[in-house]
C-alpha cells in the first residue's frame, strides 16, 4: 500500500480533473521532423508516461512561428496549420491512456543554436556562457537584434494563435514558456533586458511581455481553456542566476502573473525544495502560491517521492513536475501505487532526443 497520499490523490487545474498531483516535466527532446512535424515516434513516447500514471503531461518547448522563435534544429513547431496538425496522433495517443497534455509554448529569444536567421532579444545582449552541445550548439552564443516595439507585438500575437492552434487540434491546455533564459525570461531578466521603453527598466515593466502574453491567449481562447505559465529565475545557459531584489521581485511577478488570468503557475528551481533566496526563506513555489494566488507546479530535483509528498503536504505546491526520474520511470507513478523500486537515473538519457530506458526504448 501506497504511503504517498498527497501525490496520488486528485487534483483539479482549471477545468482539468487529474487523478493524481504527479506531471510529467517539460524536456527539451529534439525529435521532431526537420520541419517542425511531430511524428509517431514522438506520439509513442509521450503515451508511456499516460500509461505509467502521470495525470498531466507538458510537452517540450514547442515554437510559435517561424520568424526567428525555433531554438534547436529537430524542434517541433506549433507555427501553422501543417505543423498544429501533425500533433493531434500525439494527443489521441496520451488520451488514448487516460492523460492530459499540455502544449508548452517557447520562444528562443537569444538562445539560438542553429543557423536560419538572426537570433532577437528584448536588448542586443549577448547571452553568457556556451551552447549547449547536447542540443545540438557549440561554441559561443550570437548577439541578438534588439526587438521593435512592433516586433514585440508580432511575438505577442504569434504566442496567441500558436495557443488558438493548441487548442483546436484537441491540446488540454497551454503553457507559456517565461522560464529558463528563453525569450520571455529575457525580458524578466536584468542583465539581459537593458530598454529604456515600457518593457524595460523595474520589474513591473519588465514582466509586462509576459503579462500580455497571457491576456492575447486568453482573449483567444476563452475563460475555461486551461493557461499555465512557467517562472525559473535560473536558465539553461546560467543556473545560479537569483534575481536581484529577492522576494520583492517575486512579490510583483507573481502578483503581476496571476492579475493576466493563467489556470496556474509553474515554478522550476535546481531543487524546487530549497530556499528561493535566504537560507532558511521560502522556497519559489511557496512564494507563488502566496502572492498568485492560484495552483502552483513546482519542478526540481523531486523524483525522489518522499520529497514531492513533502513539498505538497507542507503546501508549497499543488502539483509537481517530474522530469529527469520520469525518464528512467515512465511508469513512476504507478511504481508508487504498486510500492515497486524506482529505477536509479542514467545520465545516457539527457540526450534530447524521445528516449527511456533500454527496455523502454521508443524506436
Amino acid at each position: 500500500m501506497s504511503t504517498y497520499t498527497k501525490l496520488l490523490s486528485a487534483f483539479q487545474l482549471g477545468s482539468l480533473l487529474l487523478p493524481n498531483r504527479a506531471a510529467l516535466s517539460p524536456m527539451t527532446r529534439t525529435s521532431a521532423e526537420s520541419n517542425g512535424l511531430a511524428n509517431d515516434r514522438m506520439a509513442r513516447y509521450y503515451a508511456r508516461f499516460a500509461k505509467g500514471g502521470f495525470g498531466l503531461i507538458i510537452t517540450e518547448g514547442i515554437y510559435p512561428d517561424l520568424l526567428n522563435s525555433q531554438s534547436y534544429k529537430n524542434q517541433p513547431g506549433i507555427a501553422n496549420e501543417e505543423q498544429a496538425e501533425s500533433w493531434k496522433p500525439v494527443i489521441q495517443a496520451v488520451h488514448r491512456e487516460g492523460g492530459r497534455i499540455i502544449a508548452q509554448l517557447m520562444h528562443a529569444g537569444a538562445l539560438v543554436q542553429h543557423d536560419g536567421f538572426i537570433p532577437v532579444a528584448p536588448s542586443a545582449v549577448k547571452p553568457v556562457g556556451t551552447m549547449l552541445e547536447d542540443h545540438g550548439g557549440s561554441g559561443e552564443f550570437t548577439v541578438p537584434k534588439a526587438m521593435t516595439i512592433s516586433e514585440i507585438r508580432k511575438a505577442i500575437d504569434h504566442f496567441a494563435q500558436a495557443a488558438l492552434r493548441a487548442k483546436l487540434v484537441g491540446f488540454d491546455g497551454v503553457e507559456v514558456h517565461a522560464a529558463n533564459g528563453y525569450l520571455l525570461d529575457q525580458f524578466i531578466t536584468n542583465y539581459t533586458n537593458l530598454r529604456t521603453d515600457d518593457y524595460g527598466g523595474s520589474t513591473e515593466r519588465r514582466i509586462r511581455i509576459v503579462e500580455e502574453v497571457l491576456r492575447a491567449i486568453r482573449d483567444v481562447v476563452g475563460p475555461d481553456y486551461t493557461v499555465g505559465v512557467r517562472i525559473s529565475q535560473g536558465k539553461v545557459n546560467d543556473i545560479h542566476h537569483k534575481w536581484a531584489n529577492g522576494i520583492e521581485d517575486a512579490k510583483i511577478i507573481f502578483q503581476k502573473l496571476s492579475n493576466a488570468y493563467p489556470t496556474y503557475i509553474h515554478t522550476t528551481e535546481y531543487k524546487a525544495f530549497a530556499p528561493a533566496f535566504a537560507d532558511g526563506g521560502p522556497t519559489l513555489a511557496e512564494l507563488a502560491a502566496k502572492y498568485g494566488g492560484l495552483p502552483v507546479i513546482a519542478n526540481g530535483k523531486l523524483g525522489e517521492p518522499a520529497k514531492a509528498e513533502q513539498l505538497l503536504t507542507a503546501n508549497n505546491a499543488d502539483l509537481v513536475a517530474i522530469g529527469t526520474s520520469a525518464l528512467v520511470n515512465s511508469d513512476w507513478v504507478n511504481k508508487l501505487k504498486e510500492g515497486t523500486t524506482l529505477n536509479h537515473f542514467d545520465h545516457r538519457f539527457l540526450h534530447p532526443i524521445a528516449t527511456l530506458r533500454d527496455d523502454e526504448v521508443v524506436v
